[in-house]
């Protein structure tokens, strides 16, 4: 059953249980006003034919029941032994065994009694009630006939109205449950025609600023992003394959010189060794920034409190006994408090990382590399040949290698990770040319 059938048939049984539950009540209230009226106008009339003298075995409850108002009243007294003393327009009225148990009184009788019968084929609704001296009873009865053409009356036009209620409801469910469903129709169609065909350019008509529209406006940026991440994945599997190929063609043309000429001078023999374990770590240092890239594993790091530049000086130290260079870590301005970011530790370990390394490779002056901590701002400066203007708007861009460093080691991946882990962290990276020459590169992140 579709959701468009489902909100119509909850409209339609919603709608019927509110009309029957209403048609009952007020069938109900009404036949019990109407009843309760007619209890009233006979016990009214019980007190009219009890006045007269019991003994007077007459017509003489008529005109004192008219004169009382209760012209549609009959009356009749019957004596203690259950025999009828009068009765009104001579029309009798039933006499058992209960009404002679009242008019005989007794402790276990009853003070009066309510009844339906029948007289002369018609409906009757009678009181039986004994008389004030318990020697006897007064009946009075009236007719139900149209009474209960009323109640009938009431009860065909509540079953008319509410036929007619519920098929204005069915088909007013129909017309809501189809606009409301309109959109998620399209939304349903649109959906499953990506799932099919894997197309993630499909634009989907929904509006509004209800769920629906929401909904649709939520698919449609949840489709644009994933196209975007689809794009993303495919360029870096090109760049990523563009970059493989030299480190790649490097090891085939190493390793078939080697074959070919098992006789090469040692020399020449350890410098094609050497260029093959560069070119491994090479192709190993790439292998692994890929993997991180591809997978993000440092999305997987709750954020926490960190000394900012007790982390730069851990990472300072770890490079100096690896390189060997002086990098000394000011913290600006001098305080006693340390700057405090909340991030993933190993991510901004291995940005910081990214700098330091990136300042090592392009500062061949075996002089130091300057490391600035001021907020949560990391800034790195090398004295090396710096980088051109037009270079340095795409410095951050992933495999991006200027000119004048595609000869020098590496993977154009490093500074590429710096950007997306100052971004995560809510800040950016940034590269600025160094006065006296060299480039400051680094990141800003909210402390």
């Amino acid at each position: 059953m579709s959701l468009r059938v489902k909100l119509a048939v909850a409209l339609v049984l919603l709608t019927t249980a509110a009309t029957l539950a209403i048609g009952t009540w007020s069938y109900v209230g009404t036949a019990d006003r109407l009843y309760a009226e007619i209890d009233r106008s006979l016990q009214e009339g019980a007190t009219v034919v009890a006045r007269p003298d019991p003994d007077v075995d007459h017509d003489s409850h008529g005109p004192a029941l008219a004169a009382a108002g209760q012209e549609q009243v009959l009356g009749q007294t019957i004596a203690a032994d259950g025999d009828i003393r009068s009765a009104s327009n001579g029309v009798a009225l039933p006499v058992e065994d209960i009404d002679r148990e009242i008019a005989a009184g007794g402790d276990g009788a009853p003070a009066a009694v309510r009844r339906d019968v029948t007289i002369d084929g018609q409906p009757y609704r009678m009181l039986t009630t004994a008389t004030s001296n318990g020697q006897g009873a007064v009946q009075t009865a009236r007719s139900l006939s149209e009474t209960l053409r009323v109640l009938e009356s009431l009860r065909n036009f509540v079953i008319i109205a509410a036929l007619v209620v519920i098929g204005g409801a069915a088909a007013a469910g129909w017309l809501i449950a189809t606009q409301v469903t309109r959109r998620l129709v399209r939304l349903t169609r649109v959906a499953e025609e990506v799932a099919d065909t894997g197309r993630l350019d499909i634009d989907v008509p929904v509006g509004g600023s209800d769920e629906a529209g929401r909904l649709g406006t939520a698919f449609n940026e949840m489709l644009s992003a994933l196209g975007r991440s689809k794009d993303a994945q495919q360029r870096l599997v090109q760049d990523a394959g563009h970059e493989l190929r030299t480190p790649l063609t490097s090891l085939r043309t190493n390793v078939s010189v080697l074959r070919r000429h098992g006789d090469l001078p040692p020399e020449t023999k350890t410098r094609v060794l050497d260029d093959l374990d560069l070119e491994t770590r090479e192709l190993t240092t790439l292998v692994n920034e890929l993997v991180e890239l591809a997978t993000d594993q440092r999305a997987d790091e709750t954020p926490e409190p960190l000394d900012l530049a007790a982390l730069v000086e851990r990472v300072a130290e770890r490079a100096r006994r690896r390189s060997g260079r002086e990098i000394p870590v000011l913290v600006e301005p001098p305080s006693a408090d340390s700057p405090v970011v909340v991030g993933g530790p190993l991510a901004l370990e291995r940005a910081v990382s990214n700098l330091l390394d990136n300042a090592a490779k392009f500062d061949t002056s075996g002089g130091p590399i300057d490391v600035s901590v001021a907020g949560g701002r990391v800034t790195v400066c090398d004295r090396g040949p710096g980088i051109d203007p037009a270079d340095l708007p795409h410095v951050f861009d992933r495999f991006y290698r200027a000119v004048d460093a595609r000869s020098r080691p590496g993977s154009g991946l490093g500074l590429s990770i710096v950007s997306d882990v100052a971004r995560a962290h809510g800040g950016h990276a940034f590269a600025t040319p160094r006065d006296g020459g060299g480039t400051c590169v680094g990141m800003e992140i909210p402390g």
